[in-house]
């Protein structure tokens, strides 16, 4: 029995000095959403550290040009890689833009000291690789209050505050989406850079795929990307989406690129909580890509900055897109520049 006891905890203490697997960390941020699934960033892994870099070469010069998406991207990724950990069986402390003179890193993620990760944690592990992007037309029924409520808890945890439209605001919201998406629409560098990140060719790993790209709604309520605006000999389908979709608008207490990062961080944990209660969900972005109509979303007598807008219900299940492998995504010598 004490030789058993012995080994146990040689056992746990060559694994409290080695830490969690990085590598496969690192693997399963890399499953995080990004505008248009351009997976803006790259990953230096260290002995008990991961750096998580901003990749500026996969910025959507026309969409983000301020690059507030692309740090709201890689703040999702960056929480994954957090949730990871956790669920790997560790704590982990995470300082946000630690090198004022290298402003591609965007935090440094240090492994601490073991502990079990909760049910909870592991449950959002566990929907990681079910998260997807829905672009089809979700079921009409409510989702429930408890459910909304978990939701706004989980953006509440990561600094953010997410609310749920009502009818009127619903409709105001909507109607300020369409309007961004036809100024969009109309912009010929819209419609190259959205060439540039839907042209299907033989093995890509970035970009969304023909079966990502959902139909079009009959009735015109919901803008809906259409990322088959430009491909050749496709007709994007139409269908009936929701007539009263769940609207909800993730905003933080400020607007600079650490309230970007969190806000991506957010954005993530609340995704992951609506996959791990069977939601479906579809960012919607037009309207904060066109800064006079993101500034009426926003609250300054309040400093509440909206950052992203969701449509949440219950849906078919959704595609994957692809990722990119982890030679493309690694930044391998300690004297590399991302």
């Amino acid at each position: 029995m004490n030789n058993i006891g012995t080994q146990t905890a040689q056992q746990r203490a060559q694994r409290d000095a080695t830490g969690p697997d990085l590598t496969a960390c690192v693997r399963a941020a890399t499953a995080a959403p990004s505008l248009h699934n351009s997976q803006p960033w790259r990953f230096r892994i260290g002995p008990r550290e991961v750096d998580v870099y901003a990749d500026p070469r996969r910025r959507l010069d026309v969409l983000d040009p301020a690059g507030r998406e692309l740090l709201i991207s890689v703040g999702a990724a960056l929480f994954t890689l957090r949730l990871a950990i956790r669920g790997a069986g560790y704590l982990s402390h995470t300082t946000l833009l630690p090198d004022a003179a290298d402003p591609d890193l965007v935090a440094r993620v240090s492994v601490r000291r073991p502990l079990a990760p909760t049910p909870a944690a592991e449950a959002l592990v566990a929907a990681i690789p079910h998260r997807h992007t829905n672009r089809w037309p979700f079921a009409r029924s409510v989702v429930p209050a408890d459910a909304v409520e978990r939701l706004v808890d989980a953006a509440r945890r990561e600094g953010a505050s997410l609310t749920v439209a009502n009818a009127v605001s619903r409709n105001a919201i909507l109607s300020l989406s369409q309007e961004a998406d036809r100024a969009l629409r109309a912009k010929g560098r819209y419609r190259a850079e959205l060439a540039r990140w839907t042209s299907p060719h033989r093995g890509r790993r970035d970009g969304v795929p023909s079966t990502a790209i959902g139909p079009w709604d009959a009735m015109e309520i919901l803008p809906i990307r259409d990322f088959g605006l430009l491909q050749p000999h496709r007709e994007r389908a139409t269908a009936q989406f929701e007539p009263y979709p769940t609207i909800m608008v993730l905003s933080t207490a400020g607007d600079t690129r650490a309230h970007w990062v969190n806000a991506g961080q957010a954005l993530q944990r609340v995704l992951l909580t609506a996959t791990w209660l069977n939601l479906a969900t579809t960012p919607i972005s037009q309207p904060v890509e066109i800064p006079a109509v993101r500034r009426l979303l926003t609250d300054s007598r309040t400093g509440s900055w909206a950052q992203i807008i969701l449509r949440v219900g219950y849906g078919r299940p959704a595609a994957a897109t692809p990722r990119r492998p982890l030679t493309e995504v690694l930044v391998a010598e300690e004297g590399e520049t991302p």
